[in-house]
């Protein structure tokens, strides 16, 4: 009688503890991933040139400019109506912003710059590779 007790009580425990463990776990991540979204408005800072779209948990989508950020939200205002929305960092899923035209123009020109070279190399790379040896003589 008391064995069965005791390992009811053991097994509750556990059960317990188990819970417990998956529910803090899933706050550390909430927790990480509303850092991450503070970041990433600080970031990208406020103004017209702030785009960004967010998609929020009730999988609502807002597109516009980040106008004014404050310590738990920021907000999000349409560009064409000129309507604000308040959004809170928790209710965030997912952000999305855009880059400057001019770092898309640098970050264009230098992987077009490493083309070049990677290129090149592999050309020399075929003509130090090459058996037949041709002599020029005029």
């Amino acid at each position: 009688m008391y064995r069965k007790s005791i390992s009811l009580l053991v097994m509750s425990t556990l059960l317990i503890s188990f819970i417990a463990t998956a529910v803090t776990a899933q706050s550390k991540e909430e927790k990480a991933a509303i850092e991450q979204v503070k970041k990433r408005i600080v970031k990208l800072g406020t103004g017209p040139e702030a785009k960004a779209q967010v998609k929020l948990r009730d999988k609502t989508k807002l597109k516009g400019y980040v106008s004014k950020t404050e310590v738990e939200s920021f907000v999000i205002t349409d560009a064409k109506t000129n309507a604000e929305t308040t959004v809170t960092d928790a209710n965030v899923t997912e952000l999305t912003t855009r880059m400057p035209r001019g770092a898309v123009v640098v970050i264009s020109a230098l992987a077009a710059v490493g083309e070049c070279f990677s290129l090149a190399h592999s050309s020399l790379r075929r003509a130090e590779n090459c058996n037949a040896v041709t002599i020029i003589t005029f």
